[in-house]
């Protein structure tokens, strides 16, 4: 069974009771560039797709305005079902669980160089607790998974710029970085043939 199948019969966690369609991610099988939110929302569990409501409005055409195709980059969440009501995953029952299933090994399979963590919720699943995404954001952090490096950072998720349109231009900066992270591994690798 492919992972897709399996998430799909998930009943792991108690978000499986109300899903109307899990919300496993989308995107090249190559691609370079992770981009990993909390959950799914209202209009994404209704048409399986991530960041299709006004927040991946908002993230495709940055990244159009910074020249990254939405369709090179994987998006995919923390769990793949949405929370009742649109609250916080729970981080042991829900989080934990569905991260083990399918998000760890999504990022296995797909080895992209760089994984940008959207939003508070996916920051701090990576980076513990106490992370703040406020202060941290934008740190780029080279982290080992398995057999893996890559470059992780977490940036503001879209839904709370659209929130605060201030931080429009940090949230641009920040997406920014993918472009330079990858024109600095594509330099190294050539220098190394």
């Amino acid at each position: 069974m492919s992972l897709l199948a399996e998430a799909r019969n998930c009943i792991a966690c108690p978000l499986h009771e109300n899903r109307n369609n899990v919300v496993f991610g989308e995107g090249p099988t190559d691609a370079e560039v992770m981009l990993v939110g909390e959950a799914p929302g209202a209009l994404e569990d209704k048409t399986g797709r991530p960041f299709v409501g006004q927040s991946g409005t908002l993230l495709t055409q940055t990244l159009k305005a910074i020249g990254i195709p939405r369709e090179e980059i994987y998006i995919t969440n923390v769990v793949k079902c949405r929370p009742p009501n649109n609250r916080d995953p729970r981080f042991v029952e829900e989080q934990k669980i569905c991260a083990k299933l399918f998000l760890f090994k999504q990022i296995y399979a797909l080895k992209p160089k760089i994984l940008v963590l959207m939003g508070r919720i996916a920051a701090q699943f990576f980076f513990g607790p106490e992370f703040s995404i406020t202060r941290c954001r934008g740190m780029v952090k080279n982290c080992h998974l398995k057999d893996h490096n890559l470059e992780v950072f977490a940036i503001f998720h879209p839904a709370y710029v659209l929130r605060n349109p201030v931080t429009k231009g940090i949230f641009t900066k920040d997406l920014q970085q993918i472009s330079a992270i990858l024109e600095g591994k594509n330099n190294a690798s050539n220098k190394e043939s």
